[in-house]
């Protein structure tokens, strides 16, 4: 199983984030399965920031509840997050990981998004 994630790497406060997550080798409606975003801003660990399970359910962080979505496209095995209103605070390397909410053994090798003017 691998997963590759894309986007842009600089977004201007106010903005919207958007990523992709590619996910070749497992189908993203396989029962069971749940494909996750986290991120690690610079010098800080790792934030959990939701997920999409096989069946379309989403779960958020309530922390980034307000302003984070997270959808698919099955069409394209494809898992997407958006996260409205940036700050530089948002600053960080997004990874996609799966495939449980609790266990990442599969995870992509990320890709950093800078918030700046």
């Amino acid at each position: 199983v691998q997963l590759q994630e894309s986007g842009p790497g600089l977004v201007k406060p106010s903005q919207t984030l958007s990523l992709t997550c590619t996910v070749s080798g497992a189908s993203i409606t396989t029962t069971g399965y749940s494909w996750n975003w986290i991120r690690q801003p610079p010098g800080k660990g790792l934030e959990w920031m939701g997920a999409i399970d096989g069946s379309g359910n989403t779960y958020t962080s309530p922390s980034l509840k307000s302003r984070t979505s997270i959808s698919r496209d099955t069409s394209k095995n494809q898992i997407t997050l958006q996260v409205n209103s940036v700050t530089p605070e948002d600053t960080a390397v997004y990874y996609c990981a799966g495939p449980s909410l609790s266990e990442y053994e599969y995870w992509g090798q990320g890709t950093q998004v800078t918030v700046s003017s």
